[in-house]
């Protein structure tokens, strides 16, 4: 029989004798995905608010006289929803010191941009981290080594994005807190001095001065101990 067809063709298919009954192709969406809320994700169409959370670090380094202050602004996606979220948006860097101007303005462009593309933006911490100042690096408060200005800027990328939850910081398991403890107060027996030290700065500094640069942690911890190089900061050991 001849079926005359009227309308314009808009679509088709081949049918197949295992397909049954014909499936509507616009079926009603299910009350459950009708009600589904709209879960909104970083993209770079999302509409700046006018008010914006942030954290503001300070950075002094040996290069310069003037400190940096790095400000990272940050947006809440879903809020009151249990898919809230909060994620970086853009990042600022002033200083007195008019030297590094250019790179400055054009790095914080290029990692605004990345932060508003969405997605993993984890990887700027480790790329910024890689770059090295041909003049040599120096030691930051604390005693640990930075590479470069620049490497130190992914530092405080990684701090803010520990504080939001996008990188899981790393903690130390029960037995390295205890191996390190053990450590410090064997290293504190071998030099008095250092408890001095300790409860002058605790946490910050508070490594003997003779301590060496660890390669694991880049913190000038590591001292010899029992015949070994031995990290007080990370616990890296060359005996282990």
């Amino acid at each position: 029989m001849a079926i005359k067809i009227d309308s314009k063709i808009v679509g088709y298919e081949v049918a197949k004798p295992d397909d049954g009954e014909a499936k509507p192709t616009n079926a009603p969406a299910t009350t459950e995905a009708a009600n589904a809320p709209d879960i909104e994700h970083m993209h770079e169409s999302v509409q700046r608010p006018n008010e914006l959370e942030g954290s503001t670090y300070k950075i002094k380094t040996p290069l310069s006289e003037h400190a940096l202050y790095v400000t990272i602004n940050d947006i809440v996606l879903n809020p009151g929803t249990d898919h809230e979220i909060r994620r970086p948006f853009e990042i600022f860097i002033n200083s007195k010191n008019m030297d590094h101007f250019q790179w400055i303005v054009a790095l914080t462009r290029i990692v605004s941009s990345v932060f508003r593309k969405g997605g993993d933006c984890t990887f700027l911490v480790e790329e910024l981290r890689s770059v090295f100042d041909p003049r040599g690096g120096y030691f930051k408060k604390g005693g640990r080594f930075m590479p470069s200005l620049v490497a130190e800027l992914g530092d405080v990328i990684e701090t803010h994005l520990k504080k939001i939850g996008m990188i899981e910081p790393e903690e130390l398991d029960d037995h390295q807190k205890a191996f390190l403890e053990k450590k410090k107060a064997e290293a504190a027996g071998h030099n008095p001095a250092m408890d001095a030290a300790a409860a002058e700065a605790p946490g910050e500094g508070d490594f003997p001065e003779n301590a060496q640069l660890c390669k694991k942690c880049n913190v000038k911890a590591a001292i010899q101990m029992d015949g070994c190089m031995t990290c007080l900061n990370c616990g890296d050991s060359k005996c282990s």
